[in-house]
């Protein structure tokens, strides 16, 4: 079959350091053309990876060759251009969260569904090996879940030095990085979206849907970190942390307990491309089962999987609904917050 050939919206650090690396790694889809807003970004990004540089949004969206697009953009322009995307007949894989507001997720739900195209969410955990692994052990191996925990804890002074050992040289305009700083002075609504979004759709894909939750918040200058308890389906007790930043080292995992064994995962610095460390314990056999897993770049498995959706007509994974159901987990922690941790329904 022919390659499903793909633009990119969004030109900057996610794009630069994942999306575009994953593209050129997969065998079944194509790089036509980019577009950014920044025309130093749209220009050089385009010329390192030998591809058209569109000059408006319209421009590409209108070129009837490209089949799909990645929205890779801050989390405020993901309605608008996902939504456009769509409308256009292109197929989306848009970062995560699914919008910025809960009101626009639903939107955008609603017309993806009404569109006909596959609309993936950027929760790219969901495609780690390790996490898919850790999630069918959770499913058909321990029984039902009595207690788990779920953490994400994001480095401090360490996370640019780690980067700077995996990233590839990075295209960067200073005016739009000056820009952009500016909208993430609401610094604890930011880190909570943009963090929550990855924490509580992991919670959701290991646990399934929490009936209700609690939450806290607390700060010390700009170090956030949100504790909260949901209540499982099968009556059990969850808790999960976000910690943005940590003054150590990238702190990722989950701790399952269930009637017939456990299930304890790693989950190492995202932008390493590594697989996520599993144990599961089965108390009838008494053995431990440690995987080892082959190809394990998360970008480039949600990748394979989006060009996969496209030419055999499945759903994305994370679908659209999956999307609104992080922004509805999100927004039940601060109706939580707002009430003071009161428990509250998604």
């Amino acid at each position: 079959m022919s390659n499903v050939r793909i633009g990119l919206l969004g030109a900057g650090r996610i794009a630069q350091s994942a999306h575009l690396p994953a593209i050129s790694k997969c065998a079944g889809v194509e790089l036509v053309g980019l577009y950014d807003l920044s025309p130093l970004l749209s220009e050089r990004v385009s010329r390192r990876y030998a591809v058209q540089s569109y000059g408006d949004m319209d421009a590409l969206l209108a070129d009837s060759t490209i089949d799909a697009v990645v929205v890779a953009v801050p989390d405020r322009f993901h309605f608008s251009l996902a939504a456009a995307a769509l409308k256009a007949g292109k197929h989306v894989l848009v970062e995560k969260p699914l919008a910025g507001t809960l009101v626009e997720s639903q939107q955008l739900v609603a017309l993806a569904k009404t569109s006909g195209m596959v609309l993936q969410v950027g929760a790219m955990k969901r495609h780690d090996p390790g996490v898919r692994y850790a999630a069918h052990a959770v499913r058909e191996r321990i029984g039902k879940v009595l207690s788990a925990t779920v953490w994400y804890r994001v480095m401090s002074a360490m996370r640019p030095l780690v980067e700077a050992t995996y990233f590839p040289p990075m295209i960067v305009d200073e005016v739009v990085s000056r820009k952009e700083s500016a909208f993430k002075s609401d610094r604890g609504n930011y880190l909570l979206v943009t963090h929550g979004a990855h924490v509580l759709d992991g919670m959701r894909y290991l646990l399934g849907s929490p009936k209700e939750l609690c939450a806290r918040r607390a700060n010390i200058g700009n170090d956030y970190t949100w504790h909260g308890l949901a209540t499982l389906t099968d009556g059990g007790l969850a808790n999960f942390e976000i910690t943005a930043n940590v003054h150590s080292d990238w702190s990722e995992g989950a701790e399952i307990y269930g009637e017939k064994g456990s299930v304890k995962m790693r989950t190492p610095f995202p932008v390493t491309m590594a697989a996520s460390e599993v144990e599961v314990f089965d108390e009838t056999t008494g053995l431990i089962d440690k995987p080892t897993f082959g190809d394990t770049n998360p970008y480039k498995l949600q990748m394979d999987y989006f060009a996969r959706a496209i030419t055999e007509g499945l759903p994305g994974d994370p679908n659209a609904d999956d999307g609104l159901a992080a922004m509805q987990l999100i927004d039940a922690v601060n109706r939580s917050l707002k009430s003071g941790g009161a428990w509250v329904c998604p």
